[in-house]
């Protein structure tokens, strides 16, 4: 799946490329799809590349855990409705999976101190898109709004704690999303890049069961913060 984005990053950034030159340097660009966004809806699909990370805040001021970060992948849909000429509506759920792993300092853990955070999420984000004036073939936006993510690794329901090797996180979380994009009109469809952040509003970790515990006792708080990098396909 990496390797397919990533094939199709370079592909698409050669056209976006060659579509950016004709729109900005050609007097008289040919324009694509030119009616498509007087659409009241339209649908698509994307596939992207996503970076996870963890923002801890501790009981005592000591920073203990390190977060080694992995790249993910992302694959979705695309539902968008238009509200008005510059405004859209748009829902993209989504499957993404990562890979986080914790490192323990070992002052205070001196042992096991590692523990892998495997995810994998169902995205629900609702955003609202803000498209700027179309320029020949391309058209940027900025895109933000609210999203709630659906952790089906999270070990919630589990009896088991981090003293049987088992760290737990809440299976539901709201996020908020904020992020930037462009369209870019081939003579068929839409390519969209797009980059976007994502942090969680509250606190995700479940606390050990067997109190002070070395792995959870110190966090007031864990919340998700992550970056996307999308390709949709209208």
């Amino acid at each position: 799946m990496k390797k397919a984005v990533f094939v199709l990053l370079i592909v698409f950034t050669t056209s976006v490329r060659a579509q950016f030159r004709q729109s900005i340097f050609s007097k008289d660009p040919v324009i694509h799809l030119e009616n498509w966004q007087q659409k009241r809806v339209y649908f698509g699909f994307f596939l992207g590349l996503n970076s996870y990370d963890f923002k801890f805040d501790y009981t005592n001021a000591v920073e203990d855990i390190q977060v080694l970060k992995t790249t993910g992948f992302n694959v979705g849909l695309v539902a968008d409705l238009r509200l008005h000429e510059f405004i859209n509506l748009r829902f993209e759920p989504g499957l993404y999976h990562t890979k986080r792993t914790l490192n323990y300092n070992k002052t205070h853990h001196p042992t096991d101190t590692i523990r892998e955070v495997n995810s994998t999420y169902i995205h629900l984000p609702l955003l609202l898109k803000f498209s700027a004036l179309r320029t020949g073939n391309i058209r940027p936006y900025l895109v933000g709004g609210f999203s709630t993510t659906l952790n089906l690794s999270s070990n919630s329901k589990s009896s088991d704690d981090n003293f049987t090797n088992t760290f737990r996180v809440k299976a539901w979380s709201p996020n908020y999303e904020l992020g930037f994009g462009i369209d870019v009109f081939s003579e068929y469809f839409i390519f969209s890049p797009s980059i976007r952040g994502v942090f969680g509003i509250k606190n995700e970790l479940i606390q050990d069961e067997t109190q002070p515990s070395p792995w959870t006792s110190n966090i007031e708080s864990m919340k998700t913060r992550g970056l996307f990098v999308n390709f949709t396909f209208h």
